[in-house]
């Protein structure tokens, strides 16, 4: 099922329940106009509700992936009540990848810029083509990338990250890989394959316990390691009160296949 939810944003479903959000501003490099984040909040709200869609793959049309802010819009707004909701917006957007239930995959073909490359690296997984780059920018035009550095900073080292912020330089997809920055390096024409790979992996899993495990996943990373100790014990033990797990846990144990 293909909507067209604006010509900024192309919304697709499939019947195994993966929702693909194509950016559809491929002559402007898919750039996070005001037009764009609107979009891909309503859809991310829409999908958060919906129980049928079990993985969300974040794709691009054109030659690149996202390069970031819309410079031309920023430059026509100039003041710094407008910047601040822009870049509120902005967060709000990135914290909602991180807040949906389902895992969001990252479907990079082209350059991930600025807040571009923000956006890959707020997605639970990343699969790039190996012509794909990726550079937090702003730097280069006077405009430390600080929303970026966020995302960044909670992917790859601090070293690392502060290289990438301070200088702007491109890194390959390669580098990107040893960095930590996404998960797996391929061809262009082994892209939807190698994301349909994980896909089915991932939906081959119980929907509730894959929800509550990314929720503890990104909720302890922020606390002391006692603190997170205590929310996965507790996690650990609701999920295991699940009747997937009581009936996985069995099957292992009696060494037969699931019963479905």
């Amino acid at each position: 099922m293909i909507h067209n939810a604006s010509s900024a944003l192309l919304l697709r479903q499939d019947e195994a329940g993966v929702t693909t959000l194509t950016l559809n501003h491929g002559e402007r490099f898919n750039v996070l106009s005001e037009e764009m984040l609107t979009e891909l909040l309503a859809a991310l709200k829409t999908i958060a509700q919906d129980t049928q869609v079990r993985v969300v793959v974040l794709a691009a049309a054109g030659k690149a992936f996202c390069a970031g802010h819309d410079l031309k819009q920023m430059q026509a707004n100039p003041s710094q009540a407008y910047y601040q909701s822009l870049f509120q917006q902005c967060s709000k957007l990135m914290l909602a990848i991180q807040h949906l239930p389902q895992p969001v995959i990252a479907r990079v073909h082209g350059i991930a810029t600025a807040a571009g490359c923000q956006l890959v690296a707020m997605c639970d997984l990343a699969v790039a083509a190996d012509s794909a780059r990726f550079a937090v920018s702003g730097i280069n035009v006077g405009l430390f990338c600080s929303t970026p550095a966020v995302a960044l900073s909670r992917n790859i080292s601090r070293k690392q990250a502060m290289e990438m912020l301070l200088t702007g330089d491109f890194m390959d997809a390669q580098m990107a890989l040893q960095r930590g920055l996404i998960n797996r390096v391929v061809p262009a024409d082994m892209l939807d394959t190698c994301i349909a790979e994980l896909v089915d992996s991932i939906i081959s899993k119980p929907m509730s316990a894959i929800s509550m495990g990314k929720q503890l996943f990104y909720k302890q990373l922020e606390m002391g390691v006692e603190a997170a100790y205590q929310l996965a014990g507790q996690t650990m033990a609701c999920n295991m009160m699940e009747n997937s797990a009581q009936e996985g846990v069995l099957a292992f144990i009696e060494k037969r296949p699931l019963k479905k």
